[in-house]
């Protein structure tokens, strides 16, 4: 009888302890994510498309100062 209460006893906080480690687990992660997307959050569509328009500003500015250089005959 002493063999299944100590079994039995093993059994139990073997148990205890993964379950209170996967808690603890999943409680560090939830706060991990929520600090790494506060401090580092993701780009959204609109920031990528704002680059993508200050590209194109930046290109047509490039072109029409090239193209005025030419006409003034700074710029072959």
């Amino acid at each position: 009888m002493l063999s299944i209460n100590l079994g039995l006893t093993l059994t139990v906080v073997g148990m205890t302890t993964v379950f209170s480690f996967l808690v603890l687990l999943v409680l560090i992660m939830s706060v991990s994510s929520t600090i790494i997307q506060r401090f580092f959050p993701e780009k959204t569509n609109l920031d990528i498309n704002e680059k993508k328009t200050n590209d194109k500003k930046v290109k047509i500015a490039l072109a029409i100062a090239v193209s005025k250089a030419k006409e003034e005959g700074l710029i072959s």
